[in-house]
């Protein structure tokens, strides 16, 4: 659901992070598992800190974000740093408003168009149990789980989606690539189901900003 500058970033791929340490387990109820977490929660709030891997362990890039999520449609994710760079969604127009460039592109939008990781935290887990193989990776303490999710189709983008918990809390998503690449999302100060108003999710460009509007339909 990302683009731009911010979207190669979140296709990239996630820290080394627990797999908690543990060999994976197969579990038949594993996707039915995940679909309940995910379903746990309307909104969320948090802070998340991103890595770019590079196939050979180096941090390519980290960067500081707020993200505002409430289903089914609303979506803002704003890198703080090292690029100033918000991403912003209403379920029917895309804002992407880059301060250093003083431009705003606005392009139409559907849930369909964003990648699988922010579909399955918008509550849209179509394709989970038939596009994936999901097995259960079991951490050290009773409290850290972690799936894993295999893409059935060779071709896919990702070689494997991590998406880790905290109790009942989510903690992390890395994004693995073919190329060896990794995008790591770790969630903190995360709050679930908090109240949002509807209008976080809509943009109204600064004053004297150049706006883009990709309007193709």
């Amino acid at each position: 659901m990302l683009g731009r500058r911010s979207l190669s970033s979140l296709n990239a791929a996630i820290l080394t992070l627990a797999l908690f340490g543990t060999s994976a387990l197969a579990d038949e109820h594993a996707a039915q598992r995940l679909i309940q977490r995910m379903n746990a929660f309307s909104s969320l709030r948090a802070d998340v800190e991103q890595l770019i891997i590079e196939s050979d362990g180096g941090v390519l890039e980290t960067s500081s974000i707020r993200m505002l999520l409430k289903k089914p449609n609303g979506f803002s994710w704003e890198t703080l740093d090292p690029f100033p760079e918000l991403l912003v969604t209403n379920g029917e127009w895309l804002w992407n408003y880059q301060p250093d460039l003083e431009q705003v592109v606005i392009e139409p939008w559907s849930i369909e168009d964003s990648g699988f990781a922010a579909r399955l935290l918008a509550g849209d887990s179509t394709g989970l149990d038939t596009d994936y193989r999901i097995s259960v990776v079991e951490g050290a303490s009773a409290e850290l789980i972690d799936f894993r999710l295999e893409p059935v189709d060779p071709a896919a983008l990702h070689s494997r989606i991590d998406i880790g918990f905290v109790g009942e809390a989510l903690d992390s998503i890395v994004l693995s690539e073919r190329s060896g690449q990794r995008t790591v999302w770790r969630f903190t100060n995360l709050v679930s189901s908090p109240s949002i108003e509807d209008k976080e999710f809509n943009f109204t460009p600064p004053p004297e900003v150049e706006v883009i509007n990709n309007d193709y339909r």
